[in-house]
This record gives structure tokens, C-alpha cells and sequence, in this order.
């Protein structure tokens, strides 16, 4: 399983976009323009996600994949992980939490700007 599938699922999702914020630090984004919310970093070798509403929830990840999840710096404390591709996480797991992000990112949108799924 590489990285380029799991960016292509999650830029396959209703609405979802790419962005680079940052240089070099691809991002997948739902909503509209600037106003665009990221639900998932794409990095070479992990994905960043909202990984539970809470840091609790969140540390899930971090017990059942002691080395292939971690707490993302800076947005760790609003759990968000970040989760190595291509180790221990079997791909279904990971395109669901890619999925969960989208979905917990999307329920915050005013409702004009969500997505017609």
C-alpha cells in the first residue's frame, strides 16, 4: 500500500480538494475557498487526521499501534494523530480514519458549505 492511495481516496471524497498551505505539506480540504477545512495531511509516509473529538478518543490509535501512530504536533491536543502508511495499520483502518476526519471536519461546516453527497 503506498501513499498515493490513500491521498486518491481522500481526494476522492464529496467536495474534497488539495491544497498546499505550506510548501512541501500537501493537505486534503472540504468547504469552499479559503474558508476550506483540512481533514487530512498527506504526507510521504503518514497521514494526519482528526482521530477522535477528543485527546482521549484519540489515544486509541496510539494503544492498539504503539509505532505506527502518534500524537501530531502542535493540533495533537484536539486529537489529531498522525498514522504511518505502509506499516502495521492495515489500509481499510486507514481510508476509515481518513473517512472519520472527513466526516467529523464536514459536520463542523455551516451547512451551506458542506458537500451534496
Amino acid at each position: 500500500m503506498s501513499a498515493d492511495a490513500v491521498r486518491e481516496h481522500a481526494l476522492s471524497l464529496p467536495g474534497a480538494w488539495p491544497d498546499e498551505p505550506w510548501e512541501g505539506d500537501l493537505v486534503a480540504k472540504v468547504g469552499p475557498g479559503e474558508r476550506g477545512k483540512i481533514f487530512a495531511f498527506l504526507g510521504g509516509t503518514s497521514v494526519g487526521v482528526k482521530a477522535g473529538s477528543t485527546r482521549e478518543e484519540a489515544d486509541e490509535w496510539l494503544a492498539r499501534y504503539p509505532d505506527d501512530a502518534a500524537v501530531m504536533a502542535y493540533i495533537g491536543r484536539n486529537g489529531w494523530n498522525t498514522l504511518t502508511v505502509g506499516g502495521a495499520i492495515p489500509l481499510d483502518e486507514l481510508l476509515e480514519a481518513v473517512d472519520d476526519s472527513y466526516e467529523a471536519i464536514v459536520a463542523k461546516l455551516p451547512t451551506k458549505h458542506r458537500p451534496q453527497t
